[in-house]
Formats: structure tokens, sequence, C-alpha cells
């Protein structure tokens, strides 16, 4: 590998890491407008993993927003004191906790979907249907290069 390509390389990953904190601060912002304060991005991540099931083991929760277990569970700590998500045990396995969203979980996601939609609109400004699908595929490509390592 050159010397040119290495510099390259380093680049786009110091690029993906400040766009990260822009688009983390973009959302602190937002939710701070809305009077949500003291939320990070993880908390985020999780209420809308959430909202793609019924419930969930803390164990693919962790997978899904890529967070050891037991960070995970200060996370989710969290989002319960704030009453957001609500644990019940398995009825299939007492020891297993399944983790869901409550009814102010609900209310967030759905007062959270325009700050969505506003983070993504900034995102993509300028960039056509082919360009945006494109990318999405190269980003694709680097997380199954990573997740092959693991």
């Amino acid at each position: 590998m050159s010397s040119s390509d290495k510099q390259n390389i380093n680049k786009s990953i110091s690029k993906i890491s400040h766009i990260h904190s822009l688009s983390a601060d973009f959302l602190t912002e937002r939710l701070s407008e809305k009077g949500l304060e003291n939320f990070a991005s993880s908390h985020g991540n999780i209420l809308f993993q959430l909202s793609l099931v019924d419930s969930m083991r803390m164990n693919e929760l962790s997978e899904r927003i890529n967070r050891d277990k037991s960070t995970t569970t200060v996370l989710v700590q969290k989002l319960i004191n704030k009453g957001l998500v609500e644990v019940k045990s398995s009825e299939t396995d007492k020891r297993s906790k399944l983790i869901s969203l409550s009814e102010k979980g609900r209310e967030y996601n759905k007062l959270t979907s325009e700050i969505s939609a506003n983070l993504i609109q900034t995102f993509y400004k300028g960039f056509s249907e082919e360009e945006k699908e494109k990318f999405f595929s190269l980003l694709l490509r680097i997380e199954e290069n990573f997740s092959s390592e693991k």
C-alpha cells in the first residue's frame, strides 16, 4: 500500500469520526430544543431498535447497538429511570430479561421522528438517489470488512 493510499484511508477514517461527532451534536441540540436534554445518541439508538420489535433480550440489544452488555445495561437503566423502557422476565426463561418500549418511549419516538427526518435530510443534502444508494453500499462493505475481523 502506497503512502498516498494510507493517507487517504487515514483521512477517510478521520472524516467518518468527524461526521459522527457532528451528527451527534446535531441530535443533541435538536433534542435539547424539544426539552429532551441529557440523552446520548446511544439512548436514541436503543429506543429506535426497540421500536422495530415488541421486545428483545439485553444481549441482542447489545449486539444491535454495538456496545458490551455492561454498557448497554447502564444505558438501559437510564431509560428505565426516565420511564421510556420497561424490563420484564421472559416467560420461557425467568433468568432472561426482555426490554421493550413503554408508552412514554413510543411517544418519545414519535417526537424524535421529525428530528431524525431532519438529520437525514441534512446528511444527504445535494445527493442524487444513485449517490445515496452507492454511498450506502460502500458503507455496508466497510461494515462487513470489520465484522469479518471479529
